[in-house]
């Protein structure tokens, strides 16, 4: 939600649309500022599929294949990416999913 006001605000200023890499920077000061401690308990490639996919949003917004991309409320749909599926440890026998920051969790 922080990226999607960065960029609507850059949007409404008539500015150029901001890319990935440079969202992905203004990422890491996000993760060590004193109004987002949380951040730095998640693990960095999920938050990085999450400007990936805003990104995406907004190009098939401005390609007209899509309205503008809204806000999104905890809770509601909440999903997340892991890139690596190294990193993933599958434990069918009991139910449970290791994820790196997160540890074994349980799934239905």
């Amino acid at each position: 939600n922080k990226a999607l006001a960065m960029q609507k605000e850059n949007h409404e200023a008539g500015n150029k649309f901001i890319g990935y890499v440079a969202m992905a920077k203004q990422l890491t000061g996000w993760r060590t500022g004193p109004d987002t401690p949380w951040l730095k308990d998640a693990p960095c490639h999920p938050l990085q599929h999450a400007l990936k996919g805003l990104e995406r949003a907004y190009k098939n917004f401005f390609e007209k294949r899509t309205d503008f991309p809204s806000f999104k409320r905890k809770g509601c749909g909440d999903t997340f990416r892991y890139p690596d599926p190294k990193q993933i440890k599958l434990d069918e026998a009991n139910s449970r999913i290791f994820l790196p920051k997160l540890g074994w969790l349980r799934y239905r």
